[in-house]
């Protein structure tokens, strides 16, 4: 404890902390904007698994078979790059990272692999969620007459709309566990700071501030996430 102390205090007297501060700010843009391209993809393909899935079943041989087609496409898909560890993932697309962002490193590197690795995720956690709802609504709507994008943004959406604001969040934290993964890469971010400086370096106050502030951006999302919701809840 005293060593630790001590290795503590002297980085505090150290230039680290430009870094460090350099190296949260590259973790919030990394979850930020990955988060975003997430549910920007996420939400419609979980969307399009629960309308091919079950609750939109038509009559029609041809366009039953085309559903159901859709839909063990896309689960295949989602169920595969869910299955593969974040570490290969990274490493595996690495050529397409360098396609799509021009590079393979620091921030603008780190953000496709993020949301390739993120949206099969939240697209499950949406289609689930989906599934969840009342079957009375369904019947009210066709009953009305709506669409399927009038039953998708008037209906499914609201109706779910607390339960994907606790999605997001779960993804959100999870985006912050794999930004500090892709620093093995020299992805950027405190977990690249926690390689470098705390691993192949054997710097261990750097590895422990650098776990200590995720940890904190971890809780700050969970407690304002849980605040959201719960509004969110009660209003409804």
């Amino acid at each position: 404890m005293d060593d630790t102390a001590t290795g503590i205090a002297g980085l505090l007297a150290r230039d680290y902390w430009p870094e460090i501060a350099q190296g949260t700010l590259d973790t919030l843009l990394m979850t930020g904007f990955s988060l975003l391209f997430t549910v920007l993809i996420g939400l419609p393909v979980g969307v399009t698994l629960f309308l091919t899935g079950w609750t939109q079943r038509s009559d029609h041989a041809g366009v039953a078979r085309l559903q159901r087609i859709t839909y063990g496409v896309l689960s295949l898909v989602v169920n595969l790059l869910r299955s593969v560890p974040f570490l290969i993932l990274l490493i595996v697309l690495i050529p397409a990272t360098r396609l799509l962002a021009g590079t393979s490193l620091g921030v603008r590197g780190s953000i496709p692999p993020l949301v390739i690795a993120a949206a099969p995720f939240f697209a499950r956690l949406t289609e689930n969620l989906l599934r969840e709802v009342d079957r009375g609504v369904f019947e009210a709507c066709r009953a009305m007459g709506a669409t399927t994008r009038q039953l998708v943004f008037l209906a499914l959406l609201p109706e779910t709309l607390p339960g994907l604001l606790a999605a997001i969040l779960v993804t959100a934290i999870s985006l912050v566990g794999y930004s500090a993964m892709s620093g093995v890469i020299g992805g950027g971010g405190l977990g690249d700071l926690a390689v470098r400086y705390g691993y192949q370096r054997f710097n261990t106050p750097v590895m422990i501030v650098t776990v200590a502030i995720l940890v904190v951006l971890v809780q700050l999302l969970q407690v304002c996430g849980d605040r959201l919701v719960a509004r969110l809840s009660h209003r409804q």
